[in-house]
This record gives structure tokens, C-alpha cells and sequence, in this order.
């Protein structure tokens, strides 16, 4: 898949079948998150891939925001440190990079939780000088929806040339 055609028809998933997903595919989808570019090349980020049912259902009643974590297929607990004035910005691009990845390979994905997760940290033994800023669940959905069927604002409500409000075409 182009990395265009990723972006423009990549959908939030949260229901998943219970198919695993192959080693080789994990390990593209988190890979892709290590070779993402950051601040300085600081890599701030440390990623826990969790592919346990027990523990998917655990991130599933302690994420609020992702009850569906627990039938994923695994998910991926990205932390960064709490020293770094751009983690945050660069595990967003990671995250990112995760997403686009493994929509290629048809797996769906969507981020849970928000930075702060104290108690995930608490779960996974994660080290206080880290802060779990999401818990991405991956799987393949269950729903086979028609790809790109997005309600965005038009380009012409986002976009400016040069200066705000000057029409972007």
C-alpha cells in the first residue's frame, strides 16, 4: 500500500476478530516505530509489546478511554521519558508510524489512554522516570468497512496560503 492511500483511507478499529497477527507482522509494526525519526535522534521512547490475553484484558479495565485493549490481538504500551522536552511530539510520530504500518498490512489499530497512565506504568513494571502516554491495541477488525470514507473539514476550512485566511488551493 502507498503511504498516501495509508493516510487517506486508515480508520480508528475497535473491535477485532480473534485471529492472531504473524510475528513477522508485530515485528514490522513496531520496527516501523524505531525507525521513526526524532528530536535529535534522542529516541525518548521504550515500547512494551503485550500480546498476553490476561494482561490485554487488564489494559482493557484499566484504560478508560480502551475497554476494547482487551480483545486485541496485542498492544503496544508506548512510554517516553519524562526528561525529554519532546517525547511526547516524537512517540506521537512513532505511534504514527505504527498505525500507518500495520493498516498496510490490514490490521487495525487506535490510540487509548493519555499521558499519565500511572497505573498501566504500575502493571508492567515500568520505571517512574518514564510516562506511559498510550496503549495502542492492535488486531484485524471485525468489520470490513469501505476504506477512505472519512468526514474531515474541506481543505479549504483547514489550509491557508502564506497567511491566515488567505484560500489555500
Amino acid at each position: 500500500m502507498e503511504v498516501y492511500d495509508a493516510v487517506s483511507t486508515v480508520l480508528a478499529v475497535r473491535e477485532f476478530r480473534e485471529d492472531p497477527v504473524s510475528d513477522e507482522i508485530v515485528h514490522r509494526i513496531v520496527e516501523s516505530a524505531r525507525l521513526t525519526a526524532s528530536s535529535m535522534n534522542r529516541q525518548p521512547w521504550q515500547f512494551i509489546v503485550v500480546q498476553n490475553r490476561e494482561t490485554l484484558k487488564d489494559l482493557g479495565k484499566i484504560v478508560s478511554s480502551g475497554p476494547y485493549n482487551a480483545q486485541a490481538a496485542f498492544a503496544v504500551v508506548v512510554a517516553v521519558e519524562r526528561s525529554s522536552p519532546f517525547g511526547v511530539s516524537d512517540a506521537s510520530r512513532a505511534i504514527q508510524s505504527m498505525v500507518l504500518t500495520a493498516w498496510s498490512e490490514g490490521v487495525g489499530s487506535n490510540w487509548t489512554g493519555w499521558v499519565g497512565m500511572t497505573e498501566v506504568a504500575a502493571h508492567l513494571s515500568i520505571p517512574e522516570d518514564l510516562d506511559v502516554i498510550a496503549v495502542v491495541p492492535f488486531g484485524y477488525p471485525t468489520q470490513i468497512r469501505t476504506k477512505g470514507i472519512k468526514r474531515r473539514k474541506s481543505l479549504s476550512e483547514i489550509a491557508h496560503s502564506e497567511r491566515f485566511g488567505q484560500i489555500f488551493d
